[in-house]
């Protein structure tokens, strides 16, 4: 029973705590109550990630594999996971009869993402989506009524609309990788793929099959819900949409593209211009944002674009700094989402303009702000630009000169908007308001953490790069069937 146990743990501490917050939410004015056992939740998953590194099984009959990967991917989430309930504080814009219910949906939530990264089966991986999203569309719509605007609701629906159309256009594509294969088993996929990955249709089922992830890492098409529910959703909400999911969308991409055979051409020219085009697209649209959710919104769809820049090379070096580029983007994404939530007094969105006399209101929060978008912008010595430099070098060791080229180009639009952002925080007329924002000590904690993540991360990237790539070699391989639960 302890060879069970100890590899699912993650997994059973999350259901146990969703199954507390849910009688918490029975009874009444219990917000309190709630947010004490999304922390206790948070606090145990990660102590419960460490504690299980390095432990190997699979279970449900081959469906659900426990392995290096997925429990390296456990760990970044959950130290996410972590942060997101700290960044939350009191809930501000959600109102207090719903907030032990807030709580509940974004717990069922990471319970769907760490499940998604152990699933290596199109049945257990598209529940574990499903899972993941669903709690999403009611966060987004928790959302406190302000007179004469419901905005909310209205990204809330962009959200579900256009979840659904990707997911049946990536059910759609599985359709056709299982009648190429006859199995639902990405393993056995991969090995039954790899005489027909040449065929039309294997090509279009794994090109559909992708569209799920690409809705979910606001890849271009399915990018246009991404500056509308930042700007429409919480600032809580909002710092979660934009950062864990993205990891776990990531991770599922490793699994699916190893699917194809290295030396498949069209594939690669497809993910070349999906990265072109939401790149381009991000970073242009973001140069004329003044609200700074909806900038890190086209700012997202961008990184995205980098992102994809990895999977170009096809290699276990390509997929290492791809899954390398978004852990740090977690990381310098929730430190803007750290300044937003605080500056903002009573939950509404932060204009960029309000962020002028920043560093005299909050030195820390200032410099949580400029040093996580000097990481966007790919500065170094900060995460963003070694994420940005391992991309473009396992790109170009295959050959893609003109994408690199491309990259960098979008690259330095970027520093444009994010120094711009920047400059209204440092040198920006305040207007006379000079009043301090005084933060809590978990979010003083919260703040060092993050700039300590960024800078260690970009300064000394081996450990984790090392990790990430000892996990990928045994990527949907799998275990002696002594392992099997």
């Amino acid at each position: 029973m302890n060879a069970f146990i100890m590899p699912f743990l993650p997994e059973l501490i999350l259901l146990l705590g969703g199954l507390v917050i849910f009688v918490i939410t029975l009874g009444d004015s219990l917000e309190k109550r709630a947010r004490t056992a999304a922390i206790t939740i948070a606090l145990a998953l990660l102590a419960a990630s460490v504690l299980c590194f390095g432990q190997e099984a699979v279970l449900f009959d081959g469906a659900y594999r426990i392995d290096a990967f997925s429990q390296l991917l456990k760990l970044i989430i959950s130290a996410g996971f972590l942060a997101i309930v700290i960044l939350g504080g009191n809930l501000p814009d959600i109102r207090p009869a719903i907030k032990p219910e807030y709580h509940l949906f974004l717990t069922l939530s990471m319970t769907g993402l760490v499940m998604l990264v152990s699933c290596v089966d199109i049945i257990t991986l598209v529940i574990a989506l499903e899972l993941s999203a669903f709690p999403l569309y009611f966060l987004v719509a928790m959302r406190r009524e302000r007179e004469g605007q419901r905005i909310q609701m209205e990204s809330a629906i962009k959200y579900i609309m256009f979840g659904i159309a990707a997911n049946g256009v990536m059910l759609f594509g599985f359709s056709y990788l299982y009648g190429l294969t006859g199995t639902t088993s990405l393993p056995e996929m991969m090995v039954k793929l790899q005489p027909v990955m040449h065929t039309p249709i294997a090509i279009v089922g794994l090109t559909l099959a992708f569209c799920g992830i690409f809705y979910k890492l606001a890849i271009f098409p399915f990018h246009f819900w991404t500056p509308d529910v930042y700007q429409g959703s919480s600032n809580e909400t909002a710092s979660l949409i934009a950062s864990l999911p993205k990891v776990g969308g990531v991770a599922v991409l490793v699994r699916l593209a190893s699917l194809a055979s290295p030396d498949n051409t069209l594939i690669p020219i497809l993910l070349s211009a999906l990265a072109i085009v939401s790149m381009f697209y991000g970073n242009l649209i973001a140069l004329a944002q003044k609200d700074l959710k909806r900038l890190l919104g086209f700012s997202g769809i961008a990184h995205a674009g980098y992102a994809l820049v990895g999977f170009v090379a096809f290699n276990q070096a390509g997929f290492a700094s791809a899954l390398y580029y978004i852990t740090g983007y977690m990381v310098m994404v929730i430190a803007c989402f750290v300044v937003i939530c605080r500056v903002s007094r009573d939950g509404s969105n932060v204009a960029i303009s309000e962020l002028a006399g920043l560093h005299r209101r909050s030195p820390l929060l200032a410099l949580t702000l400029i040093v996580g978008l000097f990481a966007l912008a790919g500065l170094p010595p900060f995460v963003g630009f070694m994420g940005k430099l391992g991309l473009l070098t396992t790109a170009l060791a295959r050959g893609h000169l003109a994408l690199v080229i491309i990259a960098v180009l979008n690259a330095a639009i970027a520093i444009y908007y994010y120094l711009r952002v920047i400059r209204e925080a440092v040198f920006g007329d305040d207007g006379g308001d000079q009043t301090p924002i005084v933060l809590d000590r978990s979010t003083q904690a919260l703040c060092v953490l993050l700039i300590v993540a960024i800078i260690v991360l970009g300064v000394a990237p081996s450990p984790i790069i090392n990790a990430i790539s000892g996990s990928l070699a045994g990527l949907n391989l799998p275990l002696p069937p002594a392992a099997v639960y």
